[in-house]
């Protein structure tokens, strides 16, 4: 059973030693796509699979179709049903125009016996779709949801897995899994000189885009309870979940793991930068690009949230100074935890099933969204399959 358990924060760990990893290896290992999660060590030395009958279709072929595309948001004309070009994004703003609309379309569902699991494709933005992981426990009507973003590099391996989706639904919640822009399946047709840090300021943006399109797209299947949702959030994740919920008061409850931030301290020390690229980044042209995407920015926006802090102090990916920073820009209300090494942190979070105790807590505390609510605001449409 501990062996089960430990499975299911094994990407926690797992995203501070591919990290490291990366940053010590060559420059492919941190270029390329994010290595499976389940070909990766477990922190207490046994190989964990999360090798699932009935997998979804792999969508590689779609996203190297759509590859030279232009990387623009896209539009449905309402007349002719054709699809338009959107001027590109702006990845200097964190918001998102009003009105956009998206394609989606469901690739796979599964039934089992404690949840429904399904994989929907949405795209706004032509060439770069996103794969969105829904989780919904059986004969809960209407549960609160939990977004889950890993770090750089992750994939969505980890929802084909059993007992971790098991876990993610527990105590009657949704889940919504995803990946970042430049990670994973999403790194696709692209120089192996980019990467996710070499074009952070993009990384960054979009995802951050992504995450309340993903909440448009949520609130349009109506069968949540869009008043308590959450977000979890791990390095790159968390930061990109703490910028999201600055601009977006849908998301009522954070919980961040060793957020990146304080770009200029943290390009210049975190093990996740190589040496040869370091120079480039510090450059002020690259840092003004990332000047508004900076967490340390956006973190002292949150006073009206609930909001936890994690930090582990022997990661290198997050330097020690920017932890600090971090903390020292937190408003009251966030309720900070430290771990002293991340043997600790397995032992006292990963190994204990608890991991996200904390999240579903605060969530649960908060008052239940009313049907005539959920009609007002129109999340008893349906979304078009």
């Amino acid at each position: 059973m501990e062996s089960v358990v430990v499975f299911f924060f094994l990407s926690l760990p797992l995203t501070f030693a591919n990290g490291q990893q990366a940053a010590s290896g060559s420059q492919t290992s941190v270029s390329s796509p994010a290595p499976t999660q389940s070909s990766q060590q477990a922190p207490n030395g046994t190989a964990s699979s999360t090798t699932a009958p009935n997998q979804p279709p792999d969508l590689s072929d779609i996203l190297e179709k759509q590859a030279s595309a232009d990387k623009g948001y896209t539009a449905k004309d309402g007349k002719t049903g054709a699809t338009a070009a959107r001027p590109l994004e702006d990845w200097n703003t964190l918001t998102i125009p009003p009105g956009l609309d998206f394609d989606k379309s469901s690739v796979d569902s599964s039934d089992f016996p404690e949840y429904t699991k399904e994989l929907v494709r949405l795209e706004w933005r032509t060439g770069d779709p996103v794969e969105l992981w829904v989780m919904k426990p059986v004969g809960v009507k209407n549960p609160p949801v939990i977004l889950y973003l890993y770090s750089y590099p992750s994939t969505n391996q980890r929802y084909y897995n059993n007992e971790y989706c098991k876990f993610l639904i527990k105590n009657g919640f949704a889940a919504a899994g995803f990946v970042s822009a430049l990670n994973g399946p999403r790194f696709v047709a692209r120089p192996m000189k980019e990467w996710f840090v070499s074009d952070l300021q993009e990384a960054l943006a979009t995802t951050v885009h992504d995450v309340q399109l993903i909440l448009n797209y949520l609130a349009q299947r109506g069968d949540m309870d869009m008043s308590r949702v959450g977000m979890f959030g791990d390095g790159s994740g968390a930061s990109i979940a703490l910028m999201a919920a600055a601009v977006d008061p849908r998301i009522k409850v954070l919980d961040l793991l060793d957020p990146w931030g304080d770009w200029p301290d943290w390009l210049a020390k975190s093990a996740m930068v190589p040496d040869d690229e370091r120079p480039t980044y510090l450059k002020p042209e690259f840092l003004k690009n990332v000047e508004n995407l900076d967490p340390v920015k956006w973190l002292p926006e949150l006073k009206d949230r609930r909001v936890r802090l994690q930090q582990i102090e022997d990661v290198k990916v997050t330097p020690g100074v920017v932890r600090e920073r971090i903390e020292a820009v937190a408003p009251k209300n966030v309720e900070m935890v430290h771990y002293a090494t991340t043997k600790e942190f397995i032992s006292s979070v990963s190994r204990t099933g608890k991991g996200f105790d904390w999240i579903k807590a605060q969530l649960s505390s908060l008052p239940a969204q009313t049907s005539e609510a959920r009609t007002q605001s129109g999340q008893t449409q349906r979304s078009p399959q």
